[in-house]
């Protein structure tokens, strides 16, 4: 990691001390009433602190550690995603081709700098392989319904996902060498975002903007996080090759399309009748549940970043 990568994790790491201290703080003052906003907070927190040391051990690895970071990632959001979805016996072939053969060889694309195939290899080859493989047992109970899952799954949970990663792969004039922190501008933006809109909707919050998808998420939270973050995103443009406007522009379009994505992920969750896609990370609920946002801000960022500034 160069210089202003790990100024970054110091900073970093000195607003999850003060954090810290400031959950403390709450949790002791509040004594021993049980208090589920100041729970969560501190469940959020120490969360964080964990996910900001895989980040980092990953990156002080360079371009193999984020790769197979994310790599392990997409493994366990595909699996969250398919145990919530129900299977038959004839989709067999076309889980052990996501999970066996797609999911490795996207990142092996990705990893050999290889654009042209990782961009289609999963919207095209496997949007088509998959039901191929699933119509092969005979089964014609549900079929498009088992095929779309199959598909959708491969590509919120590998696709999306591996667009981060991809960000590496990006040849940027006068930035070589720093594109870590491009991914760490990317996840710190979308990932405040989801932050700050809950602390706003906690304080500010009157209005539902979306009640039966997400009965939290308020309109005051959804405007008072959206414009923190944007605005974060671009007094950070230092670590990043765009200009303080541009990189304000291009927050805002990530932070609203990972707010977008997390409305289509609960959607998902009320038709599959749970409130969490799984319990792998304490206070945030499953591994899907923290990258719904990342998931639809990333490709879409990774495009506009390689069509403009490469």
């Amino acid at each position: 990691m160069d210089r202003n990568t790990l100024l970054l994790f110091v900073g970093i790491g000195a607003i999850l001390l003060l954090a810290s201290l400031i959950g403390y703080v709450l949790k002791r003052r509040s004594g021993d009433t049980p208090n589920s906003v100041i729970d969560n907070l501190n469940a959020r927190i120490n969360a964080w602190w964990a996910m900001v040391l895989v980040i980092g051990i990953a990156f002080m690895f360079g371009k193999n550690g984020v790769i197979v970071l994310f790599y392990c990632v997409s493994f366990y959001a595909l699996r969250e995603f398919m145990t919530l979805t129900p299977t038959r016996r004839s989709d067999y072939p076309a889980l052990v081709a996501a999970f066996y053969f797609a999911l490795p060889v996207q990142y092996l694309l990705i990893g050999i700098d290889w654009y042209g195939m990782f961009t289609i290899f999963i919207p095209v080859y496997l949007f088509l392989l998959l039901p191929i493989l699933a119509s092969l047992g005979g089964d014609t109970t549900r079929f498009l319904e088992r095929a779309s899952k199959v598909q959708w799954g491969l590509m919120i949970a590998v696709y999306c996902i591996s667009a981060v990663p991809a960000l590496l792969t990006l040849d940027i004039a006068g930035y070589e060498g720093r594109n870590l922190l491009l991914i760490a501008w990317l996840v710190i933006v979308v990932q405040l975002s989801d932050v700050l809109q809950y602390v706003c909707g906690k304080l500010f919050g009157k209005n539902k903007i979306a009640p039966l998808l997400s009965p939290s998420k308020t309109v005051e939270g959804f405007v008072g996080g959206v414009a923190l973050a944007t605005l974060i995103g671009a007094l950070l443009c230092w670590i990043t090759p765009f200009s303080f406007w541009q990189a304000a522009m291009i927050a805002l379009m990530v932070n609203l399309l990972g707010f977008a994505g997390g409305l289509v992920m609960s959607a998902i969750k009320r038709d599959r009748g749970v409130k969490d896609w799984g319990h792998m990370i304490e206070g945030h609920g499953g591994m899907l549940d923290r990258l719904d946002s990342v998931c639809f801000a990333a490709p879409i960022f990774f495009h506009v970043v390689r069509y403009w500034w490469t």
